[in-house]
């Protein structure tokens, strides 16, 4: 009995196709907004790209949910 090989693109599953839009959004993000912008907080100011400000407050974002989720599984 011979196996029927599926082309590449139907073994990729829809969460891997959500993923992969997602990146190129992103970099497309990332192109768009290399402007350097100026962030004061408090008494310090940053000047930096703006995705890069952005990518710094998501990643904070991300690690204070995971904290909050480890805090509450206990």
């Amino acid at each position: 009995m011979a196996t029927k090989s599926r082309s590449f693109l139907s073994r990729v599953s829809p969460t891997q196709w959500v993923a992969l839009l997602l990146t190129v959004l992103a970099v497309l993000f990332v192109f768009d907004n290399r402007a350097t912008v100026t962030v004061e907080f408090l008494l310090i100011s940053v000047q930096s790209p703006m995705w890069l400000i952005l990518l710094v407050m998501f990643v904070l974002g991300w690690i204070i949910g995971v904290l909050m989720m480890r805090k509450r599984r206990h």
